[in-house]
């Protein structure tokens, strides 16, 4: 019986992870069953139906989907199948009624339901803490689906004075929204079978950290033939060992062997082994969570199924603007098309036509940048994480547009003000700031010299080598200085990670406070070697997965193709050496993913 409890009970200190072995010892059985049903299925299919075996899969796979998010997130699995019922019902309803003003109500209705249960689960403590704050008042948080679940027993084994987040939760949430939405736009048809509609909303690779699937991309595959070539049964393999290697060997071991010890109590630390454990944060957070989405393609690849990508090498960005186009791309295009057009696009502001598409767009984007930081936790320094973004952006937009000469005049003009903000407050921020414009200022002038040179000289030299060197180092600059202002937008991210909402502000502020006073303040240049001695796995292994990042996307997919194109028993040699190579790095418990907080 005690097997048996902890096979199929939920236990909150241990949800199920892609990382454990027991989560592939059920994907294991789950993928034998999937393929006896297939079989059987078909066998079936003769003469009578032929979509039989897709109903027997799509029905065993959602029940499997099931208990998997139960076994990560428990009885909060009904909070999965009330929004699944009650967004199918909805959108039935709306396809009823298009063109009538019901469905505009029906559709207000399922927006209110899933963004009222979003802001109950991850925002109340947010709210109540900002109304305190505001009001003077004393207003605590109460479970009413503790009290409720309570009241169908005596042991009040529900505690209702904390709120816990389900895992997950806005993933699945925006999955529904933007099928409801779809539907009353009239972009995507109802489905009309439940049990396939909770099949796409609950299909569990992606169910607990994304990517968001929209209806449109999915739903179809439902009906397709299982199809599996044994190209792409490799290439599946080469996701799941690709996702488990930056998850154990580059995320958790960086976090476990240093990153998380710096942030926990940053002042024991020098400035400089807070600076460089920021930079690995960014190594880590990138690695954690694209290594999920990389096992969860590879293991929906193997059903047949395929995930949309969610990176596209992020840190190779020149600008703000485009890393927000390769980071988490399924959130970044859901917010332009449920937020961002919503809001206006670049055309108006709240609903008022605007001359001027720059001011509307960069309005606009800023507003969704805000609201895209909200969305990753309940803190004031997501909000600022995001602010900073969405500042980011502006920034570039306007900057792109400029001339070389206000350029140049205006990154001068910076300069001054940060050496009279220095000697005048002589404050920690201000001395990172200055280091920072320096180094912007001495790429800006640069830049400015060689175009005043080309411009002078008047020399039309695009397509020569001189050329090709010249915009080469000037799109290294641009990624280093994108990856240095993403790093830095990082501290704030950090910072508010994985704590109490009960005191996430005050606990996350204060961290980044000391990180940025450490880093800003005094550095003893004299203990670098050593720790670059002591750390030296974790430094090596931080230079490592940079550059593995920034190789040429044509060297990555040489890469995959030589290893689709390997005899089987290699393969099987390789997955074992990996597995195995790989767990030698699991110094601790598994590192649950960071994005299962969100």
């Amino acid at each position: 019986m005690e097997f048996l409890r902890h096979i199929f009970g939920f236990d909150s200190d241990s949800p199920l992870l892609f990382t454990q072995f027991y989560f592939w010892a059920f994907f294991a059985l789950v993928y034998s069953l999937f393929a006896i049903i297939m079989e059987v299925g078909a066998q079936s299919a003769q003469g009578t139906d032929k979509n039989i075996r897709l109903h027997l899969r799509n029905i065993f796979l959602m029940a499997v989907s099931w208990f998997f998010y139960y076994k990560t997130s428990g009885l909060f699995l009904l909070i999965l199948l009330f929004v699944t019922l009650s967004d199918w019902l909805i959108a039935n309803r709306i396809y009823k009624t298009k063109g009538e003003r019901r469905a505009k109500w029906w559709l207000a209705l399922s927006v209110v339901i899933d963004l009222g249960l979003l802001c109950y689960f991850k925002y109340a403590y947010f709210f109540t803490n900002a109304v305190n704050d505001m009001l003077g008042t004393e207003f605590a948080v109460f479970d009413i689906f503790a009290y409720i679940g309570n009241g169908f027993n005596t042991s009040g084994r529900f505690t209702v004075d904390n709120i816990i987040l389900p895992v997950g939760i806005s993933f699945y949430l925006f999955q529904v929204m933007s099928y409801t939405i779809d539907v009353y736009r009239g972009q995507v048809q109802p489905v009309r079978n439940i049990l396939d509609f909770g099949f796409y909303v609950s299909f569990f690779p992606g169910l607990v950290a994304g990517p968001i699937v929209r209806a449109n991309e999915f739903i179809p595959q439902l009906y397709r033939p299982f199809c599996l070539s044994k190209r792409l049964a490799r290439l599946a393999i080469f996701w799941i060992l690709n996702g488990l290697i930056k998850k154990i060997v580059l995320s958790d071991y960086l976090a476990v062997n240093f990153i998380d010890r710096v942030f926990e109590n940053p002042l024991l630390f020098s400035g400089f082994e807070n600076l460089f454990a920021l930079f690995a944060y960014s190594l880590q957070v990138y690695a954690d969570f694209s290594g999920y989405t990389d096992i969860a393609i590879g293991i929906a690849m193997l059903m047949g199924f395929y995930l949309p990508q969610n990176f596209d090498s992020p840190y190779k960005s020149r600008n703000p603007q485009e890393f927000w186009r390769r980071w988490h791309m399924s959130l970044s295009r859901w917010l332009k098309s449920y937020l961002y057009i919503p809001l206006g696009g670049n055309r108006s502001i709240f609903g008022k036509k605007i001359k001027n598409k720059i001011t509307a767009g960069n309005f606009n984007s800023f507003i969704t940048m805000l609201l895209g930081g909200l969305w990753h936790g309940a803190s004031w320094n997501f909000v600022i994480w995001g602010a900073l973004n969405g500042i980011g952006m502006i920034v570039y937009k306007i900057w792109v547009k400029m001339n070389w000469n206000i350029k140049m005049l205006l990154m001068t003009l910076l300069m001054g003000s940060l050496w009279v903000t220095y000697f005048m407050l002589n404050a920690p921020i201000w001395n990172i700031f200055l280091v920072w414009g320096s180094l912007l200022w001495a790429g800006t002038f640069i830049r400015y010299i060689n175009w005043w040179v080309e411009r002078r000289g008047n020399i039309a030299i695009t397509g020569t080598p001189r050329a090709t060197f010249t915009q080469g180092l000037a799109n290294l600059w641009a990624i280093m200085q994108t990856f240095v202002f993403i790093t830095f937008t990082r501290l704030f991210f950090r910072s508010s990670s994985n704590l109490d909402p009960a005191t996430a502000n005050q606990e996350a502020w204060e961290t980044a406070i000391n990180m940025v006073n450490q880093i800003g303040g005094a550095w003893d240049s004299s203990i670098i070697p050593d720790f670059l001695w002591e750390y030296r796995y974790v430094v090596g292994i931080f230079i490592l997965g940079m550059a593995v990042h920034w190789l040429p996307n044509r060297a990555k997919r040489w890469y995959r193709l030589c290893f689709c194109k390997l005899p089987i028993w290699v393969i099987i040699l390789m997955t074992v050496a990996t597995v195995v190579g790989v767990y030698q790095f699991v110094t601790a418990d598994l590192q649950a993913f960071i994005y299962f907080q969100f």
